[in-house]
Order: C-alpha cells, then sequence, then structure tokens
C-alpha cells in the first residue's frame, strides 16, 4: 500500500508539472488579446501596441513563462489584465458559490447512485433494474442546458415553485435557488456512477466469495453490506472520480444558465475577455481538482480491492 502510494503521488506531481506547461501554452494560443478587449474596436494600432507593452504582452513567450511560473512559487497568480484585481482574489471570491453547488451535489449524487446500483445489482434483469437503467440512461443523454431550461420552464415560469436564476442571490441564505442547477448536475452524473456499482454488485453477487459467505449461514444483508460492497465499489470509486470532471464541465454550463457568480460564469468572462492571467487561474483551480480527485480515487479504490491472501505451508 505505501509503495502503491508513493508511485501515485509521483504521479499527481508529474500531471502537476504537465498541467502548468499545458495550461500556459493553450491559454497563449487563445486569439486576440486583452489589450484589444480593453480599447475596444475603434481604437488604433499605436495605442493597442501601448496597452500591450503596458501589460507586458509584447515580452517573449519564454519570459512570459518564466515571469508567470516565479509568481505561482510564491502563491502568485498575477493580476487581472482587465480589471488590475489580484487573480487569486477573484478566485477566492468565487470559490464559495462553486464549492457549495458542488458540494451538494455529490452529497445528493452518492447516496443516490449507491442505492440505484445496489438496488438494479441485485435485482439483476428484474422490472426494477429496467426501469431504473432506462431512466438514468435518459437523464444522461439530455445535455445539461436542455434539462436545465425544462426544469426551468416547468417548476420555475409555469408553476412558480422554485427560482430561475440565483443572479444577486446568496446560496447559503436561500437554498432553495440551487434546487434546479442541482437536479441538473446530479441527473448527468448518476448513470454512469449507478451503472459502474450495479456491474459490480452483480458480478459479486454470483461470484464464488458470495457463495461461500452464504453457506456459512451469514445473513443475505451482512453478506452484501459488509463483504460484496466493498469490493463493488472499488471500480466505482474510480467512477466517481469522473464524475468529478463532468461536474467541473457542468459548473461551467450550469452556473452560466443559473446566473451563479460562481467559477464557472468566472471562466467564461476571463475567456471572452481574452484575460489570460485570470484564465490560467481558473484552468489550473480546475486541473487542480481533477488531479487530487483522482489520486484520492486510486488510493481509496486501491484500498477496497480485494486480494488474495498466500497461503503457505
Amino acid at each position: 500500500m505505501r509503495g502503491h502510494t508513493v508511485r501515485r503521488l509521483g504521479f499527481a506531481v508529474v500531471q502537476a508539472m504537465f498541467v502548468l506547461v499545458a495550461t500556459f501554452a493553450v491559454t497563449a494560443l487563445l486569439p486576440g488579446d486583452a489589450a484589444s478587449v480593453v480599447l475596444g474596436e475603434q481604437a488604433t494600432d499605436e495605442q493597442v501596441a501601448a496597452v500591450r507593452h503596458r501589460l507586458g504582452l509584447d515580452q517573449p513567450l519564454l519570459d512570459r513563462f518564466g515571469n508567470w511560473l516565479s509568481g505561482l512559487v510564491s502563491g502568485d497568480l498575477g493580476r487581472s489584465l482587465v480589471t488590475g484585481a489580484p487573480v487569486a482574489d477573484e478566485i477566492v471570491r468565487r470559490f464559495a458559490a462553486t464549492a457549495v453547488l458542488a458540494g451538494v451535489t455529490l452529497l445528493v449524487l452518492v447516496p443516490l447512485a449507491l442505492v440505484v446500483g445496489v438496488v438494479c445489482g441485485l435485482r439483476e434483469g428484474s422490472r426494477i433494474d429496467r426501469v431504473l437503467t432506462a431512466v438514468t440512461l435518459f437523464l444522461h443523454a439530455i445535455p445539461e442546458f436542455v434539462l436545465g431550461l425544462l426544469l426551468v420552464a416547468g417548476f420555475a415560469v409555469h408553476t412558480g415553485l422554485l427560482p430561475a436564476t440565483a443572479a444577486g442571490t446568496d446560496l447559503t441564505a436561500r437554498p432553495e435557488v440551487i434546487v434546479l442547477p442541482v437536479i441538473v448536475l446530479v441527473a448527468r452524473q448518476l448513470c454512469d456512477v449507478a451503472r459502474q456499482l450495479r456491474i459490480g454488485i452483480a458480478e459479486q453477487t454470483r461470484g464464488p466469495v458470495a457463495e461461500h459467505l452464504r453457506l456459512l449461514g451469514l445473513p443475505e444483508r451482512t453478506v452484501v453490506l459488509r463483504h460484496l460492497l466493498p469490493a463493488a465499489a472499488a471500480p466505482a470509486v474510480q467512477q466517481l472520480a469522473r464524475a468529478v470532471e463532468g461536474l467541473l464541465t457542468g459548473t461551467v454550463i450550469v452556473e452560466s444558465l443559473f446566473a451563479i457568480t460562481g467559477l464557472g460564469t468566472g471562466f467564461v468572462e476571463a475567456v471572452q475577455n481574452r484575460d489570460i492571467p485570470q484564465v490560467q487561474g481558473y484552468v489550473l483551480v480546475f486541473a487542480g481538482v481533477v488531479v487530487l480527485g483522482n489520486l484520492a480515487a486510486d488510493l481509496v479504490a486501491h484500498r477496497l480491492t480485494p486480494r488474495r491472501e498466500l497461503v503457505t505451508w
């Protein structure tokens, strides 16, 4: 276990280094720059050149990369090219809304996927298995923005049961504003996690370990919860890590759709403004969550995976 942990930590460090290089390279290739956005379409070439020089956009690419890396080492993500405010402050200001949205989504997603996966796995091929599988597949097939618009039309416009947007609202003060966004995010990721758990439960239930435990007279609930579920959960945990990646892309769409002032909307605005330091900051946050999430999922899955003990005589 210790050796596996060390190897995975080393791999995570390599991933982080690759992310740093890729982030800077991709953002450097974005068409246009912040100088054109700041001055507008009527600016002359001389004005654009002056602003580019003031913002340091005319420096060689390697010099800009070196300055950026040196700032990261000291915890400085740079300043916005449009507003001049520190990028770190802007990310911290928006982080709370995204954290609340993602946290509530996971709190709903994990137990719901657990129930659906276990029920379908234990009753493989039954009517309830076919119904739940069909429903989750149907929800998975609907794009986030389409499902969001349908929910807004049904629960906000026609019935008025829930607010249509969270514009200018504190998510912690009015929890009802995140009900529809959470439903959209959960519906998209539920199918993959529950299906992976269903497959694992079904395989474990038919396996020799389950038969042996039943022959020992253990109750079915003990067999499932204490022995089969941990073994079946290993691949589902890794799928959950991939679901977290899907949540990051989903929050960009959902936050824009429901006017939530989070990291997703901040990232979209930074791209529209060609604000390279802000884009880099948001990408680093997203990539860091993905790397750490995959690392944690791999370690947990490795711990849950059953192993055959070597018996010596």
